[in-house]
């Protein structure tokens, strides 16, 4: 049986890999995506993770096309009860659609309830900070929404890490419900701010990590190594900077790693994620099964001391 990890104290308990929802819709049609979203689950994996806004970049979307197509496939599969469903609110959906005020969370809710096909939503994530709101009015209305069982639990991203511990206090003070878990960037590449601002207040508040950008848009996935790499892909332009003596030793312990322990680049680079004390489960995506069942393997690593020191010492900052 795979090792379930509790998000945060809300009861929940996950496997350590979650699934990224923001290509559904975007880099890959409703029909991929159930392929995906079967391969995951057959894997014994259940946390999906989106948001109302996913995917609004792509070309002739307006947003609501990814919590879409997993509430088709929860229809489809009848899967409900064997996925942990985490969404997100408050990134512009255009017009006066974002914000965390009242009005705002309780119309956006029904929205993502009703895309999803389902009457209750895992975890809800507060996408981004809304300083026009006060913590106290964000934190009632959710508070509210789990009281109603709309939501189990609330977590929250792109939050400083003192927004983070007076949201904790206010929900304290307030008796209302308190995030659960945070969901900040972290990977090998991208460490410091992570582990100097948010570590440890997750650690010492039993905050739960689910970490986004877990593979640092695909750099850790070895495949970007020289400037001519990165036309191979539309977030090649956003690796440019990793292409540096820090991010190339980063490259070469992965390499040796992968080759020591049989698996990719990639699923080293979650294992070793998933291997630092406090983290819930890092999230990555996946547009192909193949591609999938590499990430899957991560879960099924157990890196050495000896390799997590190589790999912690590469990536140094």
């Amino acid at each position: 049986m795979m090792e379930k990890r509790e998000i945060g104290s809300s009861g929940i308990k996950i496997a350590p890999f979650a699934l990224g929802g923001n290509v559904f819709g975007w880099t890959i049609d409703e029909k991929d995506s159930f392929t995906i979203l079967d391969g995951f689950v057959d894997a014994g994996l259940d946390l999906i993770d989106t948001a109302d806004v996913y995917s609004t970049w792509g070309v002739g979307n307006k947003g609501g096309e990814s919590e879409t197509i997993i509430g088709n496939w929860i229809k489809k599969s009848g899967n409900r009860d064997r996925v942990v469903i985490a969404t997100k609110v408050g990134k512009p959906m255009g017009g006066d659609k974002k914000g965390l005020s009242r009005k705002y969370i309780t119309a956006a809710v029904e929205a993502s309830l009703k895309r999803l096909q389902t009457d209750y939503i895992d975890l809800y994530q507060s996408h981004e900070d809304d300083p026009d709101t006060t913590l106290f009015e964000t934190l009632e209305t959710f508070d509210s929404l789990v009281k109603q069982g709309k939501v189990k639990a609330i977590g929250a991203s792109n939050i400083s890490a003192e927004r983070l511990k007076e949201a904790l206090q206010v929900s304290k003070d307030n008796n209302l419900a308190a995030y659960q878990c945070l969901q900040p960037e972290y990977n090998l590449y991208a460490r410091e701010g992570y582990e100097n601002e948010y570590e440890p207040v997750c650690r010492e508040r039993n905050i739960g990590v689910i970490s986004y950008y877990s593979l640092a848009s695909g750099f850790l996935t070895g495949k970007y190594r020289s400037e001519n790499d990165l036309s191979q892909s539309s977030r090649g332009a956003g690796v440019k900077s990793m292409l540096s003596p820090r991010g190339y030793k980063i490259l070469a312990a992965l390499d040796k790693v992968a080759a020591d322990v049989n698996a990719s680049q990639a699923a080293v680079a979650l294992a070793w994620i998933m291997a630092r004390p406090g983290i819930t489960a890092p999230i990555a995506s996946a547009t192909a099964l193949k591609q999938l069942e590499e990430l899957v393997k991560s879960t099924k690593l157990n890196l050495t001391s000896d390799a997590i020191d190589l790999l912690n010492s590469a990536s140094k900052y």
